[in-house]
């Protein structure tokens, strides 16, 4: 298995790729690109669906020739809701920066089923979850009630500084509904100040997998399975972004029993 925690290229344009062969998993891809203005990302996957997330900045899009305007606004991934665009497989895309911008890009497997759709800040919904030093504010991008996609599910969460987040411990590994959905999943971590840090663990009951990371800015952190919580300390907001895939399009997810007591009472 490879190492969990990807670290940013220091130079600029594809500054993460995770692909199911280098993750050596079947599902999620996962790349970050960082643009200078005028530089250009750009891609076409044949059997796979895309959606870009603007994390930050501005960019023109092209979609097999096609101009849909300049996406993104946000100077921050800590700064209001983002931009993003689905395109299925077959298309070839490009994005133009405008600005300093850094790209999400997001891919699982589809055969084309859904059609291209941009997806706009004002359409997004911000959820409070937890409480109290569990609290983390959780952005849906592409949920999986939102039928526009055949494999990914894609979500923002800002953790405040000194809380907790994907807590209590929980998994997704096993293709066992309607108990447990089997997804891949990775983690993009921002932080704020960016000088700061947070830690995310990554283990299984058995604890064959248990790896504990100090995350930075900017990078991105493997969950092939297992648990996968997440801390950030004091001074310093986490933000990371979700991209999830698997057989099943659902996340049905299984706490870990010794922590379960922490969960609100019904």
């Amino acid at each position: 298995m490879p190492k969990l925690l990807v670290k940013a290229k220091k130079k600029a344009g594809k500054v993460i790729e995770v692909t199911p062969k280098t993750a050596k998993w079947k599902y999620v891809g996962h790349d970050v690109w960082k643009l200078a203005p005028g530089k250009i990302a750009k891609g076409l996957e044949a059997k796979r669906e895309t959606c870009i997330v603007f994390a930050s900045g501005k960019g023109r899009v092209t979609v097999d020739g096609k101009d849909y305007g300049t996406l993104g606004e946000r100077n921050s991934v800590f700064e209001g809701k983002p931009w993003s665009i689905y395109i299925p497989p077959k298309a070839k895309w490009q994005v133009k920066a405008e600005n300093d911008c850094v790209l999400n890009i997001c891919t699982a497997p589809a055969t084309g089923k859904y059609p291209l759709k941009v997806i706009k800040p004002d359409e997004l919904e911000v959820i409070t979850r937890g409480k109290g030093s569990n609290t983390r504010y959780v952005t849906n991008i592409m949920p999986e009630w939102d039928n526009s996609a055949e494999s990914l599910l894609v979500v923002e969460v800002i953790t405040p500084n000194g809380c907790t987040s994907s807590y209590p411990s929980h998994k997704h590994d096993r293709d066992n509904l309607p108990k447990e959905s089997l997804l891949e999943e990775t983690y993009y971590h921002r932080l704020n100040p960016p000088q700061g840090f947070a830690f995310q663990r990554v283990y299984t009951d058995d604890r064959k997998l248990d790896e504990s990371m100090a995350v930075e800015d900017g990078d991105v952190v493997m969950v092939p399975k297992g648990y996968h919580p997440c801390a950030t300390i004091h001074g310093y907001d986490l933000y990371y972004l979700n991209v999830m895939a698997g057989p099943k399009r659902v996340w049905k997810f299984h706490n870990a029993p010794e922590h379960e007591w922490l969960l609100p009472k019904a």
